[in-house]
């Protein structure tokens, strides 16, 4: 039995199945999608793809990387964030109990 389930969510829809009910995720995919939306929600992926100050910058993915490792679900600590591609961030943390999780914001 699954700890954690949520509804599955892509392209900020619900994602259906072909008999119009929707898909579940869980545990370790539903703590990645649950990262995603907090980032997407603070804000502050906005400001980080808009800032060009490269102090500023860092300032921006430390706030990020401290609302993430808020969630109890993670090892603290093991939240990184780096730049994938330009205005794409790869978001890495080790879960408590599922592993490790890696989310594209």
């Amino acid at each position: 039995m699954s700890e954690y389930v949520d509804l599955l969510i892509a392209g900020n829809d619900l994602v259906l199945d072909p008999s119009n009910q929707p898909l579940l995720i869980d545990d370790r995919a539903s703590i990645a999608q649950d990262i995603a939306h907090m980032i997407r929600e603070s804000g502050l992926l906005v400001t980080l793809v808009a800032e060009r100050d490269p102090l500023r910058r860092r300032d921006c993915l430390q706030q990020l990387e401290l609302r993430v490792e808020d969630d109890v679900r993670l090892v603290p600590g093991t939240v990184q964030i780096l730049s994938h591609t330009s205005g794409v961030y790869l978001v890495t943390a080790t879960t408590v109990k599922f592993g490790d999780v890696e989310v594209m914001v």
